[in-house]
């Protein structure tokens, strides 16, 4: 069954939650619960936590944290992704849209590259 939660997630590009997963195992005939999808799908680690809570950075660029939100607005839903360096605890990428899709975050990446490669520190 794990191989079938790493499958759909993989398939949808890491962005299928566990309903869908969920849907995805009953449909190979598998009957399981979703609770117990939510557990599995916890147990699929996606990258290793490379930072190991060492949250300090000592030059420019060498440590970022990354996050995504989504905020209500009087024109709908908006979908905002940052990177944070850790030496300067300061935003140095971000992107905003109105649908989350990969991109988002990738672009705000993307700009923190750009950003650190033109820095004069």
């Amino acid at each position: 069954m794990l191989a079938l939660i790493r499958r759909g997630l993989l398939g949808s590009v890491r962005t299928y939650g566990t309903r869908r997963v969920w849907h995805d195992v009953l449909a190979e005939g598998i009957n399981c619960g979703q609770h117990g999808i939510e557990h599995l799908k916890r147990a699929t680690a996606i990258a290793p936590n490379v930072l190991d809570r060492q949250f300090y950075a000592t030059s420019p660029y060498s440590k970022w944290m990354a996050d995504f939100t989504c905020i209500w607005t009087a024109e709908g839903w908006l979908y905002v992704a940052v990177v944070i360096d850790l030496s300067s605890r300061s935003a140095v990428g971000w992107s905003m849209c109105a649908s989350a899709k990969a991109q988002l975050v990738t672009d705000a990446v993307l700009m923190t590259i750009w950003l650190g490669l033109n820095s004069t520190e």
